[in-house]
Order: structure tokens, then sequence, then C-alpha cells
């Protein structure tokens, strides 16, 4: 049986394991259409701007270790856009299929619920990732479109999926 977790906001200190996280995926994994990892300063720079906008940004945490992380962010610039996020969330790989993914997804959907949010998009890169559309199907979310071809990495045309879930 997998140890328990916990959940708790993001903490500045938290970043070098969720670049650690997150450059997993970039470095072996479609999810993601960036080609370098970014570091720990980067991280802390993009969590910045999401504390800045006063949008959740929440960890789990399993053995004091962080093991996973979800936000969402302002889906476009626009202002029309402003009642509408995007949601991004990773696990590290030895935390996968714990329960860690949908109850941070589901702590943030209901905290974007609670600030006035209406529709939260998810763009998953690569349309073969099916944990993450499974994920986000269990989560609520509905298949939109597909948009193929749009990313090149690892010498490979990918497809992005797009899924939605209205709060």
């Amino acid at each position: 049986m997998p140890a328990a977790f916990t959940i708790r906001p993001v903490a500045l200190t938290d970043m070098p394991a969720i670049a650690a996280i997150y450059g997993h995926y970039v470095l072996t994994h479609p999810a993601t259409f960036e080609i370098e990892p970014p570091d720990a300063a980067e991280m802390t720079a993009r969590m910045e701007k999401i504390a800045a906008a006063q949008l959740p940004y929440w960890v789990a945490e399993q053995n004091q270790r962080v093991v996973g992380y979800c936000y969402v962010t302002p889906y476009r610039p626009r202002a029309a856009y402003r009642h509408t996020v995007e949601n991004s969330v990773y696990v590290a790989v030895d935390a996968v299929a714990a329960g860690i993914g949908s109850t941070l997804l589901e702590k943030v959907m209901n905290e974007c619920a609670r600030l006035g949010y209406r529709e939260v998009i998810a763009v998953i890169g690569d349309s073969a990732n099916e944990p993450s559309i499974r994920l986000h199907h269990k989560a609520g979310f509905v298949h939109t479109g597909t948009l193929r071809n749009v990313g090149n990495k690892f010498n490979r045309w990918l497809d992005t999926v797009i899924m939605q879930k209205t709060l």
C-alpha cells in the first residue's frame, strides 16, 4: 500500500523538487512540448506569476518529499478570457497511479470554482497520452478537440488534445 500523502499550497522551497519532476517529463515524455528543462529559478519565476495572479498552485507531499503539483494559469491574456484558466498537473514518476494527480486536480478545480472561474482548459501534449486524458476525463473534463501535428519532439509530430471542464 502506498504511503499517504498530503496536499498543501506551494512554497518557494518546493521549486527544486518541482523542477526535477517537470524536468523528467521534458526530457522523456511528449506530455510537455518544452525541449530544455527549466531550472528551479525559472520555475520560481513562473510560480511567482501564478501567485501574483492569485491563482491556485498546490503540491502533494509524501514522506516529506514533493511528489506532484498542480496549478492553473490564465488561458489567454485578453479580458474576455478572464473567467477561463488552463491547468497543469505533474506527478513524480515513482508516485504515478497513487491517486496524487486526481487529488491535486480536484483540489485546484475546487479552488477555481471558489474563486469564480467558469471554465478550465486542459491542453494535453500527445494524443497518445492516455494517463493524462484518463485523469482529466475522470475529473469531469470532456474532449473538445485535437490539434493535429502541432508539435515536434523526439523526432516525431505530436498532437495536442484539448479538454474542457465547466465549473
